[in-house]
């Protein structure tokens, strides 16, 4: 696309600034030795970089579409590359060189873009728009300066040409089939009351789907028992509810076991504490007779003696 590009610009110039004077349009690199050798006025565009405009990059796939309007294939979407032309005058006299940058100056600042009746080729083709850009200041990690020292000229004035070409250069991804002229159907229905295991048993998924009717709540899901609730049963017409009885009356059992074993440890330290309380007393009744005793005994002593 690039000598496209050039194409483009050539016609553009000759037409609305050059206007059939006698002054070529050429895209020689402007070196010392090249400057030596010019003998007539012409107009040179040396396109000294080329790099990827980021700022105009996309993601996703585009779709490409036949006659009936169906998705026939995918391809990525068009990157953007900036060229960078740089523009000078060559003539015998610095003024008229001036003269020429004035004129190519206000001849491509009358557009943003290449104009689409100029647009031919690939650039035709593809129908998007081809941004451009005159005299901007240049980017941080450039100047012209650099240019014309890597050039081994002279600094002369210039104009810098940026532009924007898209380049659809991608691997195109063909679609498959349409689904048909029926397109997609949803249906909705009431879901079964069970749902059935994957053994394929009729009882291998019963509890969950399982229902019971209740006054007021008919078609309550059985889930087992909670704390504090009795175990809902479900009813015998469902599929599977026989096992999901057994399985909600065993787990009210395992827990009415805990409770029960839990008491009975309660009674079981209750009983302890009342024989350890009964022992005690009697090892107090006991003392306390000893001593008893023991006052007995002292007092006939001493009654033996006065006598």
């Amino acid at each position: 696309m690039i000598h496209e590009v050039d194409d483009v610009l050539r016609s553009l110039i000759r037409a609305e600034v050059l206007e059939g004077r006698q002054i070529a349009v050429v895209f020689d690199a402007p070196t010392r030795e090249w400057a030596a050798k010019v003998n007539a006025p012409m107009v040179n565009l040396y396109l000294y970089d080329i790099r990827e405009d980021m700022r105009r990059r996309e993601r996703g796939l585009h779709n490409e579409y036949d006659e009936r309007g169906a998705i026939v294939a995918r391809r990525r979407p068009p990157r953007y590359f900036k060229l960078s032309y740089l523009i000078t005058a060559w003539t015998k006299r610095p003024e008229d060189e001036h003269r020429l940058l004035s004129s190519l100056l206000a001849c491509l600042l009358r557009y943003e873009a290449l104009p689409p009746e100029r647009l031919a080729g690939t650039l035709a083709a593809v129908g998007a728009a081809v941004p451009m850009s005159i005299a901007l200041p240049p980017p941080e990690d450039r100047s012209f300066a650099d240019v014309w020292s890597a050039l081994g000229g002279e600094l002369k004035p210039s104009l810098d040409l940026v532009i924007s070409v898209p380049v659809t250069a991608s691997p195109i991804y063909e679609a498959g089939p349409p689904v048909g002229d029926e397109g997609l159907r949803a249906e909705f229905g009431d879901m079964p009351a069970s749902v059935p295991g994957e053994s394929g048993g009729a009882g291998a998924g019963a509890g969950v789907g399982a229902t019971e009717a209740q006054p007021g709540r008919p078609g309550l899901p059985v889930y087992g028992s909670r704390p504090g609730r009795p175990a809902r049963v479900p009813s015998a017409a469902a599929p599977g509810g026989e096992r999901g009885r057994a399985v909600s009356l065993r787990i009210t059992e395992r827990r009415g076991t805990a409770s029960g074993d839990a008491g009975g440890g309660a009674g079981r330290r209750g009983t302890s504490a009342a024989d350890e309380g009964g022992k005690a007393s009697k090892a107090g009744g006991a003392g306390g007779a000893g001593k008893a005793g023991r006052a007995h005994e002292t007092d006939e002593a001493d009654e033996g003696r006065d006598g």
